[in-house]
């Protein structure tokens, strides 16, 4: 079938397949490097007590057959050395069954990490890596043309991450129809980057200019990616500008960078390849039935995006197939951090010396400039934005990172930046207040050094101590 492939797209297809391969590695070093804390045996939502309650059938996962702290650092290691290997190009130096097996593979030992990942697993960038990973599997090496028809369907994901984005903006906060939102976005947005206090202090017109133009590049753009070439490129283009844009005003991850992944899909860059070898008859047959599944699973997530109550980053299969996306629907006007303090102390009273935990990337100390992370995902420090939000995105989780704070729980200070204690003397109470945080202006950052000035606002946990332990006078 001639229709079939596009030697067009040689050049895209290899920098898509390296690209997708360094964010599966970036992905799982996060999951090898801050699993235990949160997810191992002794971590704050345990893995074995998840699939005690959880079937199969819902959440598929290797970890569903048996679970160990070692299996699972075994699988997030061979995730990241087969992920270095694709990133250096071994498929292409593989036939093509064989090439699609090995992408097969971080695909599947994702999917079962994100499948028992509960809370710390529940956002939309992982469902993308899934999807976008699933269809790498069938976009074949150079054995072969790229098929057009995984090209569509690539750029069918990048159309459902900005269009479903665009309306849930306009369908959400009033502040994206009156083009105020990122007014505070930049201040309240999960974490913070170096240049956010930059961006948060542009003046208000910029701001507007800002949501103005990521009303076009989500709402009308999209669309353009299935007009022929060379308006699609450029569509794709300028969704990935925006998409730097996004990178340099905050931490989101790896969402931006698999955003820009996707849109170098569609891409049809210069090559040197005139000719393309035949397709084989039985890949033509693999790829055209995943196409109809694909095609068939979209009804669902469709159905949500043209609904009035559209919800963001939802999965309508266990394999994470084919999803839903957004976000932000809604933008915080003003800022909540959640501090944790503990202190040596036996009887915690208002004097006593409660010492800070400062954490990588959520800011705490209103002097230590924010840091750039993404595209590694600080899960903690994620979470705790959402704390700060609502005491109730914390009700499953809190408690189990107080508790190994008191037991100076050496895979729980290994996620923060500083632990006030030595590792021989835990603190024997630990507390959590509530702040406001605002970013200081260009006169208060000269005048003290300090890119935020916070405001105590209440208790959010009382002092408390590990059960059994008296407390002394």
């Amino acid at each position: 079938m001639d229709w079939f492939t596009d030697p067009g797209y040689w050049v895209s297809r290899l920098v898509f397949q390296r690209a997708l391969a360094a964010v599966y590695l970036v992905a799982f070093l996060t999951a090898a490097l801050q699993f235990r804390a949160l997810l191992g045996e002794r971590g704050m939502l345990p893995i074995p007590r998840y699939v005690a309650r959880v079937p199969f059938r819902r959440a598929p996962s290797l970890f569903q057959l048996r679970y160990s702290d070692r299996l699972f650092a075994g699988c997030a290691w061979a995730g990241c050395a087969v992920s270095a290997a694709l990133l250096a190009g071994a498929d292409s130096e593989l036939p093509l069954g064989a090439a699609m097996v090995l992408w097969l593979v971080p695909w599947a030992l994702y999917l079962s990490i994100v499948n028992v990942g509960q809370t710390w697993y529940a956002f939309g960038w992982e469902s993308l890596l899934l999807e976008t990973g699933f269809l790498a599997v069938f976009l074949g090496n150079d054995e072969v043309a790229p098929p057009v028809v995984v090209l569509f369907l690539l750029r069918w994901i990048l159309f459902r991450v900005e269009f479903g984005a665009g309306l849930i903006k306009m369908r959400g906060d009033d502040c994206w129809r009156k083009l105020t939102c990122l007014h505070y976005h930049h201040e309240t947005q999960p974490m913070p980057g170096p240049l956010s206090w930059f961006f948060h202090h542009l003046p208000g017109p910029v701001h507007k200019a800002e949501v103005a133009a990521n009303h076009v590049t989500q709402l009308l753009v999209p669309f353009l990616l299935f007009t022929p070439q060379p308006v699609a490129t450029a569509a794709a283009s300028l969704m990935i500008l925006t998409q730097l844009w996004l990178v340099a005003s905050g931490n989101f991850s790896w969402l931006n960078w698999i955003t820009i992944v996707l849109a170098v899909s569609a891409l049809r860059l210069p090559t040197d390849r005139r000719t393309a070898p035949s397709t084989p008859l039985w890949y033509e047959v693999v790829v055209l039935a995943v196409a109809a599944l694909l095609l068939f699973l979209s009804y669902r997530p469709v159905v949500n995006m043209v609904s009035r109550r559209q919800v963001m980053n939802r999965s309508f299969d266990p394999l994470h197939l084919v999803n839903t996306y957004g976000a932000f629907g809604s933008v915080s006007r003003i800022r909540y951090e959640v501090v944790v303090e503990g202190t040596l102390d036996g009887t915690p009273r208002e004097e006593s010396d409660w010492r800070e935990y400062e954490f990588k990337g959520k800011p705490g100390d209103p002097r230590y400039w924010p840091r750039q992370f993404a595209p590694y995902h600080l899960r903690l420090d994620w979470l705790m934005w959402f704390a700060a939000l609502s005491p109730a995105y914390a009700g499953d989780w809190f408690g189990g990172l107080v508790e190994r704070l008191l037991e100076n729980d050496r895979d729980t200070l290994r996620l923060l930046r500083r632990s006030p204690f030595p590792p021989d003397e835990p603190p024997r109470f630990v507390r959590a207040r509530l702040f406001r945080y605002r970013y200081t202006s260009r006169r208060e950052l000269r005048e003290t050094g300090a890119c935020w000035e916070r405001t105590y606002v209440r208790e959010f946990l009382p002092p408390t101590r590990l059960a059994g332990t008296a407390q002394r006078p």
